[in-house]
């Protein structure tokens, strides 16, 4: 998903797709330390592409916090 992409989701679709990334990542992890990870460079996509959401989500709310003021 494309960042402009996330900005057009709202928080409670950010929060929802969050945390269905962790999980994800999580399985990912264990699949890694398994060495069953078809592809490595996965998870280091899927590790960015968290954060990408996460960097979303506080800016999201920070903009919220502020218009709030």
């Amino acid at each position: 998903m494309k960042t402009f992409e996330m900005r057009d989701l709202s928080v409670e679709e950010l929060e929802a797709r969050i945390a269905e990334e962790s999980e994800n990542l999580m399985n990912m992890r264990i699949k890694l330390k398994g060495r069953t990870l078809d592809n490595p460079l996965n998870y280091r996509a899927a590790r960015r592409e968290l954060a990408r959401m996460k960097t979303v989500l506080t800016e999201k709310q920070k903009e919220a916090e502020s218009a709030r003021d």
